[in-house]
């Protein structure tokens, strides 16, 4: 078991941050009014007062379609605020937990593994690369490429042709929790086994009226199968071939 109060959770006031607290919630969750990536000073003595031994770094810019046309925030926040995490991480001896996404890989064939090449198709996942690259410059890591979304769906339409291992995000955070727990290191894929998102909206409620639509139809790169191969995840933990947690 971890000291829930030497853990610092970054982002949670996001969708991941919201479900986290529940299962730590005694861990550090310091406001981005407090605790702004992008501010390496302002990190720095937020780290040197608090003294966490842990940090799971959740906070990003995730928007593709504004990443595509102004890439400025997600240069900021996700390559530039992770590496000033990462520095601070370096220098005070505090493990990094990075969530990574799995967008970082092409989407040709999917069933990637985590040793797999990455070969990002939108600027979004290209800046989320580059905060893969500054976690891997330390010794003490863990990068989680996972994929995630609300309990309910949100959107009215899914893709049909995007394939995914995503999860709603109560499923996922309860993974994040086991393996951070676990002392896991390096690079470990966390997900359902591989279906549409729109088989994955309909999993949430069978019921919701939910349309379908293609990756042909929006304004920005969608790689078509993102699926992650979990079987690290589920060889450490025992899970059943058949069973997704």
């Amino acid at each position: 078991m971890i000291q829930q109060n030497k853990l610092l959770f970054t982002g949670g006031g996001g969708l991941l941050g919201s479900e986290i607290k529940k299962l730590w919630p005694k861990a550090l969750y310091p406001s981005m009014s407090e605790f702004d990536v992008r501010n390496l000073k302002q990190i720095q003595g937020y780290l040197k007062k608090h003294k966490p031994e842990i940090i799971v770094h959740a906070a990003a810019f995730t928007s593709p379609p504004i990443a595509e046309k102004n890439p400025v925030e997600a240069l900021e926040t996700n390559v530039v605020g992770t590496a000033n995490l990462a520095k601070l991480c370096f220098t005070l001896g505090i493990k990094m937990v990075y969530i990574c996404t799995d967008y970082v890989f092409s989407g040709r064939r999917g069933n990637y593994k985590e040793d797999d090449e990455v070969f990002p198709v939108n600027k979004y996942a290209w800046s989320k690369l580059g905060g893969e690259c500054a976690v891997r410059m330390l010794n003490d890591f863990l990068i989680i490429r996972t994929s995630f979304g609300p309990k309910v769906f949100a959107y009215p339409k899914a893709f049909v042709d995007h394939f995914t291992s995503r999860e709603s995000v109560e499923v996922v955070a309860g993974k994040i929790k086991r393996v951070v727990e676990a002392g896991i290191k390096g690079v470990i894929h966390l997900g359902h086994k591989r279906r549409s998102v729109y088989a994955y909206a309909k999993s949430l409620d069978a019921k919701k009226e939910i349309g379908k639509v293609s990756i042909k139809d929006v304004d920005f790169t969608v790689p078509s199968d993102t699926s992650l191969n979990t079987s690290r995840y589920n060889k450490l933990f025992k899970v059943k071939k058949n069973a997704s947690k």
